[in-house]
């Protein structure tokens, strides 16, 4: 593994190496066992896209590892000024010891591992959101104990969070049912992908998709960059609700997970999110260990 760019890169392998390295990690940290793996080393965060996550979870993961993350926006980098990403790479591997960026076009994370000679994590784009399923599948783990014979639905937006649930979730041998509108479907590539290599349906119907679920998760109606379109997802959506009605359909130890923020009485209700909020809170502070195993693997072997 030389970066993590989308899931579909990695081997189960390699997710399954991450996933052990970040419960060491999160053991260690509940235990007071400093763990400096990556001192003297710096991360270069680069946010054209906001975010409280992903920031403070590899900002603090660097912290913890003995190393140094340094915050570069848009607005702070020449990039934003018309610089290519090309030059960017180049100059910013010369710096820096490993890159994160969160951003807006998949490609663009691409040619930023193209071009430099320095590990790239994707830290988000419209395509893909590696990072945060790698906690989710942390967590699944956590409360299941295993992967085996689990049926995740995911239900809403099929969007950069269900595509990379797609191939995590499939990689790790569970089934998967997403549950939208015919028009907010995942990439298609990637489902098809999905049903060729495991046990994969894509419906609008909620109750067909979401019968027996181990995992239910969801997502808001509109992400960032979407909010010109807000209305129009309300009414596409509206029906498209974690609840008491849909979790009587899943699995009766089901849990139900949401990457955050959420927009409560919209995706899910209020009762819902508090009666599995421990669940939730558990899966967003595993983005801090998650990403401190993807970290130390890209980084650590760094001479």
């Amino acid at each position: 593994m030389k970066h993590l760019l989308k899931l579909s890169d990695l081997s189960a392998g390699e997710i399954l190496e991450i996933l052990n390295l970040a419960d060491q990690l999160k053991y260690e940290n509940k235990n007071g066992i400093e763990h400096p793996l990556l001192k003297g080393k710096t991360l270069g965060m680069i946010f054209q896209k906001s975010s409280t996550r992903t920031r403070v979870s590899f900002e603090v993961g660097m912290y913890q590892l003995g190393g140094t993350a340094l915050f570069l926006s848009s607005r702070d980098l020449q990039m934003g000024r018309g610089e290519s990403i090309e030059d960017t790479a180049r100059t910013l591997s010369r710096y820096l010891d490993g890159i994160m960026i969160r951003t807006y076009d998949q490609s663009e994370v691409e040619k930023l591992a193209q071009y430099g000679s320095i590990p790239v994590i994707n830290g988000l784009t419209d395509y893909a959101h590696p990072c945060q399923v790698l906690a989710d599948l942390m967590t699944i783990r956590e409360y299941k104990h295993s992967f085996k014979d689990l049926k995740l639905c995911f239900i809403g937006d099929g969007n950069n969070v269900a595509n990379s649930l797609i191939v995590g979730c499939i990689k790790m041998g569970m089934s998967v049912s997403i549950a939208c509108p015919e028009e907010y479907r995942p990439d298609a590539e990637i489902m098809a992908w999905a049903k060729e290599n495991g046990d994969f349906a894509c419906t609008s119907s909620i109750p067909e998709a979401v019968k027996g679920a181990h995992v239910v998760y969801t997502d808001v109606w509109a992400s960032m960059g979407q909010e010109e379109e807000t209305e129009k997802r309300r009414a596409a959506f509206g029906s498209y609700q974690v609840n008491d009605e849909v979790m009587a359909l899943a699995d009766p130890e089901a849990i139900v997970l949401h990457c955050l923020p959420a927009h409560k009485g919209e995706e899910i209700t209020s009762k819902v999110f508090e009666e599995h909020a421990v669940e939730i809170f558990d899966q967003a502070e595993n983005r801090l260990h998650a990403q401190k195993a993807v970290m130390v693997l890209l980084m650590g072997n760094q001479k």
